[in-house]
């Protein structure tokens, strides 16, 4: 029987709607799967296409060539699609994970001021956005961010970081030091590099104990050591506002301070309540010799009101003018704008120019911009989409940018070096070295797991104007607290009142033991303990002299030895002690009851017969008796020691 289907039917069926709605469904699959296998154009690619190919034509030789409806086509198109589908997921984990490297930014973005206006979200997309159009930081990894909110409390926080294990190849975080050391223990579990700069450990990045941490900033407590250490400023004390971040956050500074010898005291909670400054501030005044206060609170200048209330306090309790210094500790966290900035509160409010007079603020070094000026730049060129104006931002934007960079960097260095995928110990065993442009300055990654550097400046203020100005700086690679220290540059510190005192130096000396300086009452025992000492000298050096140990020398050779008295005739008088063998006669006793007198004393001749150096070696020297020995003709110039003890009695 013939077959009576017309080819030019079959043609136009194809062309009915029913078949072009199939053949398009056909078309859109294969631009899905075009796509989705450029996007993943890094691993295997051509493992895939050859796949592809030998499962093309398996299914061409395996099947006869004659004529077929589009329905079969259709059938066939699927069936091969989806052998591909199953021979790409089979790869699907390599690929996914070999070109996404997420980076979780954990800290208390709704909590605290300081970090809910530095809108780290903007920052974040900024960052990765400028990273994954940089050409050496994209050869590897395609970078994303994601956002875990950490809570205000620091038990609550631990307890949500223990379910963050899959939230990210790497931590950006956590803010709080309360409970830092145990998220690093957390992440060398997870094998995850953490990056945090609330770990204030000095030696976390050393051994084994956390073996995928990273600083992103330097340490905050060396920083402040070496300040302290230019200036001789030894006793401190720290004053945190009532926040579980805050509290944390003064408690591991003391102790990280402690551990490079500083003798940190009082650590004081300032409560929220009216009277909370003052009992903080009294606390501080009543201990000895403090003269710096570092205040662990968010920075008037960028709106805390906590530091404000606890300025104007200490202006109120004069302790401003009577030479206290206060250190403001969040602005080591980013970069203050100083150069052509104007604080307009310092002008609007007397009290707080007056007050912020005693104020010296250690911040990061800016570049040619401030930080204002390339938040309005990127704004400018919307890279930020935001209408909110640079001076109510936190400058903490421009740190969380830095961070995701200097991650970004280590991870393709390691890349580059370890191998395909970056792990958390690779991560946190970066070689460093390298340098990068930050948000608004230059910045470089130290060796040895020394993390992210960045110079920093000491500024200060002079109680009139709007404006900052810089005194010291410190320099990336000297950061660490042993070597280097501050340069001045020109201009000195304005001090409210008096100038603090300075202690002594072995405070800053890892090799010697220091106690500095003491109370009225230590003095007043060292005093009784000195006299007693000077008093049981005196008394020894008599016992000694009347047992005829010591005495004066004059004219003494200087070449050391028994002390001796020189001695003339005159100066003695003879005794003959063979007395009592002869018989006395009468001449000789009437001229032994006589006096015979010297220059210097007499002897009653009742005790002693009279006798001349001749008949005798024994005489009579104030009260003491002198044996005398002959000695031959010439000069004698040494007397030796055995002699000495013979006749020294």
């Amino acid at each position: 029987m013939t077959d009576q289907r017309d080819p030019q039917c079959l043609h136009n069926l194809a062309y009915h709607p029913r078949w072009r709605h199939h053949s398009v469904k056909v078309i859109r699959k294969r631009h899905i799967w075009t796509v989705i296998t450029n996007s993943f154009s890094g691993c295997r690619k051509s493992e895939l296409l050859s796949a592809s190919i030998s499962l093309s034509s398996k299914s061409l030789s395996s099947t006869p060539q004659l004529p077929s409806s589009p329905v079969q086509g259709t059938r066939r198109l699927r069936g091969n699609w989806f052998h591909l589908l199953l021979l790409m997921i089979s790869l699907f984990p390599c690929q996914a994970w070999g070109t996404t490297f997420k980076v979780a930014l954990v800290g208390p973005w709704t909590c605290d001021i300081l970090y809910s206006k530095a809108l780290p979200d903007l920052a974040a997309r900024l960052a990765t956005s400028r990273i994954n159009k940089n050409p050496y930081l994209n050869k590897g990894y395609w970078y994303d961010y994601t956002l875990v909110n950490e809570d205000c409390k620091s038990t609550r926080a631990l307890v949500r970081f223990a379910d963050v294990e899959s939230y990210g190849a790497a931590f950006l975080g956590p803010a709080n030091p309360g409970y830092c050391s145990s998220a690093a223990l957390y992440a060398k579990e997870w094998d995850v590099g953490i990056l945090s700069w609330s770990c204030l450990k000095p030696n976390m990045n050393a051994g084994d104990k956390y073996p995928t941490f990273l600083r992103p900033l330097p340490l905050s407590a060396h920083v402040i050591f070496t300040v302290l250490r230019y200036f001789q400023w030894a006793h401190v004390a720290i004053i945190s506002e009532e926040a579980d971040i805050w509290e944390a956050t003064g408690q591991e500074l003391a102790t990280s301070l402690r551990a490079l010898g500083l003798p940190v005291n009082p650590v004081v909670t300032m409560e929220s309540d009216k009277d909370g400054p003052r009992r903080a501030l009294t606390r501080v005044r009543e201990t000895d010799r403090v003269r710096v206060i570092i205040m662990c609170m968010p920075s008037v200048l960028i709106g805390g009101q906590a530091q404000y209330r606890l300025l104007m306090t200490a202006l109120a309790m004069r302790m401003i003018d009577r030479g206290y210094v206060f250190i403001t500790y969040d602005t080591l966290l980013y970069s203050l704008p100083y150069k052509d900035t104007n604080y307009y509160m310092l002008g609007n409010d007397t009290k707080l120019r007056k007050a912020y007079d005693g104020v010296l603020s250690i911040t990061m070094e800016s570049g040619e911009r401030n930080f204002y000026e390339a938040f309005r730049d990127a704004q400018n060129t919307y890279e930020i989409r935001s209408s909110t104006p640079p001076e109510q931002v936190s400058p903490f934007f421009g740190t969380i940018y830095n961070m995701m960079n200097y991650i970004a960097m280590t991870a393709e260095q390691a890349r580059a070096s370890r191998g395909r995928w970056v792990s958390g110990a690779i991560l946190g065993d970066s070689e460093g070295g390298f340098e990068f442009e930050g948000f608004n300055q230059q910045l470089q990654a130290g060796r040895n797991g020394e993390g992210m550097q960045a110079g920093y400046v000491v500024l200060d203020y002079s109680g009139m104007g709007t404006s900052l100005y810089s005194t010291h700086f410190l320099h990336a690679s000297h950061t660490d607290g042993k070597t280097g220290g501050l340069k001045y540059l020109g201009r000195s510190v304005h001090f409210a009142g008096s100038t603090p005192y300075t202690d002594s130096s072995c405070w800053f000396s890892p090799h010697f033991a220091c106690s500095g300086g003491m109370d009225v009452t230590t003095f007043f025992f060292l005093l009784l303990l000195l006299i007693s000492l000077v008093g049981s000298f005196i008394n020894i050096f008599l016992y000694l002299k009347k047992q005829g140990r010591v005495g004066f020398s004059f004219g003494g050779d200087g070449n050391g030895g028994s002390s001796k008295v020189i001695l003339t005739l005159d100066d003695l008088v003879f005794i003959n002690t063979q007395v009592s063998k002869r018989k006395l006669n009468d001449e000789s006793i009437m001229k032994s009851q006589g006096d015979m007198k010297t220059p210097h004393h007499s002897v009653s001749g009742r005790s002693y017969l009279a006798s001349t150096p001749d008949s005798s070696n024994v005489a009579v020297f104030e009260g003491d008796w002198v044996w005398l020995k002959k000695c031959p003709t010439g000069t004698v110039s040494s007397v030796g020691g055995s002699t000495e003890v013979i006749f020294v009695k």
